[in-house]
């Protein structure tokens, strides 16, 4: 079963190119969330992986939302942000941050990892472009 990956961004441009990278990736993306509420109702649809950014239509609320995603619904969370050291030493229940512009290649290796993490495998090493919290 593909893994299930939710994106939150509000730039238009940069989501509808994520989104269409994962579902190149062989992925299914199930929607792109672009604020809090959106975020919170598209737990409905059980995402496996969320791709969030920081700075999103409602605020800089993407850790508030990445925190609420892992630790309330198990939602595997990698920060996608231009701001990473908005994310201090990292959000709790997160696993960690990418800086963008993602090349295509970095994108799949984080993918990667986050599907083998879902799959409880702890013999994965992390993608050298992710910077890992602890």
């Amino acid at each position: 079963m593909t893994s299930q990956i939710m994106i939150v961004e509000d730039e238009f441009l940069i989501a509808m190119e994520l989104e269409q990278i994962v579902g190149n990736l062989g992925y299914d993306c199930i929607g792109v969330a672009d604020d809090t509420e959106s975020a919170i109702e598209m737990v409905a649809k059980k995402p496996d992986i969320a791709l969030v950014d920081v700075n999103l239509s409602d605020g800089p609320t993407g850790p508030i939302i990445g925190a609420r995603l892992a630790n309330e619904f198990g939602v595997k969370v990698v920060f996608i942000t231009a701001n990473p050291k908005q994310l201090g030493d990292g959000v709790e229940g997160t696993l960690g941050a990418v800086s963008k512009p993602v090349e295509i290649e970095v994108l799949k290796d984080v993918l990667h990892y986050l599907v083998e993490v879902s799959n409880n495998n702890d013999d994965v090493e992390p993608p050298p472009r992710m910077k890992l919290f602890d």
